[in-house]
């Protein structure tokens, strides 16, 4: 399998609660912050729920 590179590009202030709650799940925390996540169907959810604020690369 292989990993996500999930970037959070676009601040989350402004967000609903359950998107602010995804981005906290994901393990982002700041601006611009990356994180490494295996690519399975729960975190591609997560991340096709939040798109809107974060960038996305295969690694």
């Amino acid at each position: 399998m292989a990993d996500l590179k999930i970037t959070l590009v676009k601040s989350p202030i402004g967000a609903l609660k359950k998107h602010k709650a995804t981005i906290e799940a994901l393990g982002l925390r700041k601006m611009h912050d990356e994180v490494i996540q295996k690519d399975n169907a729960c975190i591609r959810g997560m991340v096709f729920k939040v798109n809107h604020l974060v960038k996305v690369e295969e690694v």
